[in-house]
């Protein structure tokens, strides 16, 4: 059995008594880092073994967590923060878990995107969800299949490449076009500031530096 367990975004309140529970019971907590890992699990006293698994061994390792599946053994898949295969490690291994006949839960709990996008102050009943987009190659690409989307769409960004996004975003949605960037969720310095794509671009380009983790939200055409 694969358990997917969401995990705090920030606050390390942000987890359910039925993810704790799992990751208690469970043989073994693959995580995508088990230093960032290992922090959640101290403060809640778990002690259950842990392996990493993150995307450049995902290959290699997917057939002895699959193995051990196969022999009865119960994993709980947890990345750094949020939910698993949600812009992270997880789809893979679900996908071989698919092929082989072996049951999957996926627990509801925290992900960036959704009090992001809730607290934006843009329609949110219907929407888009981009992830990341490439580094470099096909960035623009990607952007312009985009410039006549009508619904809400959202973007992780990192946050060095805040300000070259939202320039990004202005050459193909219109300086104009309602935004919002929301930062630190869930943390002691969460901020989600609302405007135009040229207002948020001034005010990011303005900073001396900007930090946190991100999640850009833009307005679809009208």
């Amino acid at each position: 059995m694969l358990y997917l367990v969401p995990t705090p975004v920030g606050n390390l309140e942000d987890i359910t008594l039925r993810a704790l529970r799992v990751l208690k019971e469970v043989d073994l907590i693959a995580c995508e880092d088990t230093r960032t890992s290992g922090v959640l699990l101290t403060h809640y006293g778990i002690e259950t073994p842990k392996t990493s698994y993150h995307d450049h061994n995902e290959r290699q390792k997917a057939p002895h967590l699959i193995h051990r599946m196969q022999a009865g053994g119960r994993i709980a898949l947890i990345t750094d923060a949020g939910s698993p295969g949600i812009s992270d490690p997880g789809f893979y291994l679900v996908r071989e878990c698919i092929r082989h006949e072996i049951p999957v839960e996926a627990l509801p709990g925290a992900t960036a995107f959704v009090p992001a996008l809730t607290a934006s102050g843009l329609p949110t009943d219907r929407f888009v969800f981009e992830g990341f987009l490439p580094a470099k190659k096909g960035r623009t690409k990607r952007l312009t299949a985009l410039a006549d989307e009508p619904r809400t769409m959202v973007f992780y960004e990192s946050p060095h490449r805040l300000v070259k996004a939202l320039a990004q975003f202005i050459d193909v949605f219109g300086a104009e076009r309602p935004a919002a960037v929301a930062r630190e969720l869930s943390k002691k310095f969460e901020d989600i500031r609302r405007g135009t794509l040229a207002e948020l671009h001034t005010h990011y380009d303005a900073q001396d530096k900007v930090r946190g983790e991100i999640v850009v939200m833009v307005g679809g055409t009208a």
